[in-house]
């Protein structure tokens, strides 16, 4: 089988295309034929070696994070699937391999794919999905009638973010490009404001919690547009952030943790209608490389974009 792999961190050089050996699942792992995987900035933050502390110093290793496909088997412990199931999900960092024909996950980081949902829209799913509902249901706890502020409501954890936020009966406001507005507010975010155009920090709202989805808020402007108990959702964790949140309990790094019920929710909302990515473009693995690159490079599309396996 075939999979994006590189043998030393850095920049896109150093990814290949190349054949691998699937190894047998382990202890609550389950082996899946990968259908489609979608491309996510977490990829190749971890190729160029942000991330080196978690996920060491093996090489070669493999590129992708998010995935959907089909079982192939399954490891000692795993009780949630069997052979033949239909899934989604994502892979530990520190293992990487969505970009490939097949990728080994632990149980807890995969779900059902919901009928009522493609391949291609369930491989969307998993790291933004994780990570919108990380901050907000985990860290914000949001409820019906609260007011969320989302900055960068456009991008994928931030549609993600919209979409969660009002299945629980919140109210959403955010940022957005203005070319971006229009999609923003037929997501229901309201008002939206040009961030390009717009002092953030001058808004007269405040809000049960501001999320920043696009990591260019400065903690003070999140911080000051909080209502008395809202907290700040900060998507670019930093150690300095961590022990200033130790302090301030109304700032709240925001770390991607998938967890099986975050999975099943997602999979519970997609298979609604409540929770979907848009898809700007589908390309087969042969071609997933220099799309990465692109997508590295800061190519702007309106939508996820989605490698084929087949």
């Amino acid at each position: 089988m075939k999979r994006i792999q590189y043998h030393r961190y850095g920049g896109p050089e150093t990814m290949q295309l190349e054949d691998f050996e699937l190894q047998t699942p382990g202890k609550r792992e389950v082996a899946i034929k990968v259908a489609f995987a979608a491309i996510n900035p977490i990829d190749w933050k971890v190729r160029n070696g942000h991330l080196k502390m978690v996920t060491g110093k093996t090489f070669p290793r493999a590129l992708g994070s998010d995935f959907s496909g089909t079982v192939i088997s399954i490891g000692p412990g795993v009780t949630r699937f069997k052979a033949g199931d239909a899934v989604f999900g994502s892979v530990q960092i520190k293992d990487g391999g969505a970009l490939g024909e097949a990728v080994i996950a632990p149980e807890t980081f995969i779900a059902k794919k919901p009928a009522d949902a493609s391949f291609e829209e369930a491989a969307c799913l998993g790291t933004p999905g994780i990570t919108a509902w990380n901050g907000l249901v985990d860290k914000a706890q949001v409820k019906a009638g609260d007011h969320v502020f989302i900055n960068g409501c456009t991008g994928a954890v931030g549609e993600s973010a919209v979409q969660i936020a009002r299945m629980f009966g919140a109210n959403v406001s955010g940022a957005a490009s203005a070319q971006q507005m229009r999609r923003a507010e037929q997501m229901g975010v309201h008002p939206v404001v040009d961030y390009r155009t717009t002092d953030l920090s001058r808004l007269e709202e405040r809000f049960d919690a501001v999320y920043d989805t696009a990591g260019t808020m400065t903690v003070a402007t999140g911080l000051g547009l909080l209502r008395n108990g809202g907290v700040f959702l900060d998507i670019n964790p930093t150690p300095v952030k961590f022990i200033r949140a130790l302090f301030n309990r109304r700032l709240k790094p925001i770390v991607c943790t998938a967890r099986a019920d975050i999975l099943d929710g997602l999979a519970k909302a997609a298979g609604e209608g409540q929770l979907r990515l848009p898809i700007a473009a589908t390309v087969p693995l042969r071609d997933a490389i220099p799309q990465v690159i692109a997508l590295e490079q800061g190519r702007k599309l309106n939508g996820k974009v989605v490698v084929a396996m087949e």
